[in-house]
């Protein structure tokens, strides 16, 4: 749970796309959705990609395509 008066460090990191627009899968086009679940594992809906992405904590390079 994040308190509603939660607060965020400046610097922050990529850990999913920053690539650019594309369909690799370092890259997104119009991603419209995110979760983090308790693991960290972050899932992002790719919506002009038709796909759905997931990152597990630690990874960093490429997502997975789990969808699409």
């Amino acid at each position: 749970n994040i308190p509603a008066n939660a607060k965020w460090t400046q610097n922050g990191v990529t850990v999913a796309g920053g690539h650019g627009r594309g369909d690799a899968t370092n890259q997104f086009w119009r991603p419209l959705g995110l979760f983090v679940d308790d693991d960290q594992t972050v899932v992002i809906a790719d919506y002009a990609n038709h796909r759905i992405m997931q990152w597990k904590n630690g990874d960093t390079a490429n997502g997975q395509v789990v969808a699409g």
